[in-house]
């Protein structure tokens, strides 16, 4: 099972490897603010469980299990920002709140999510209409 610190930095690690294929621990630490010791320590770890592979110093690749599911967290990161936004949260608020919130979803309520940003995305008199109601 993952768990949300290992969801964190298989999607950061699929962020900082779309350009080049791979990545480095140093720079996973940096892009999550913690210390190369914890990142190589979640390393080993996302390795272990065939997500990635890693050399102790060296790069890291995701396995294509790991790209999956770094993909599959990287669209759920960014379908939650799409509905904040849609339902007017403010935008300084917006990626804090999908930090909290992005673990507590089951994956068939992502996809129910996902029905309803595309619904709304399809259906601009709702949302106008949502807006002219003030309930943004």
């Amino acid at each position: 099972m993952r768990t949300p610190a290992m969801e964190d930095h298989l999607e950061q690690i699929y962020l900082l490897s779309r350009a080049t294929g791979f990545t480095r621990v140093s720079d996973v630490a940096e892009a999550l603010s913690i210390n190369d010791s914890s990142a190589s320590k979640m390393a080993q770890k996302l390795g272990k469980n065939g997500y990635i592979l890693y050399k102790k110093y060296g790069r890291i690749w995701l396995t294509d299990k790991g790209l999956r599911v770094g993909r599959q967290l990287y669209n759920r990161h960014q379908l939650l920002e799409e509905f904040l936004h849609l339902i007017g949260v403010p935008e300084d608020q917006v990626h804090s709140e999908v930090e909290q919130i992005e673990y507590h979803f089951s994956w068939s309520t992502i996809n129910r999510i996902q029905g309803l940003v595309r619904f709304l995305e399809e259906q601009p008199s709702v949302m106008k209409e949502f807006r002219k109601k003030q309930l943004l």
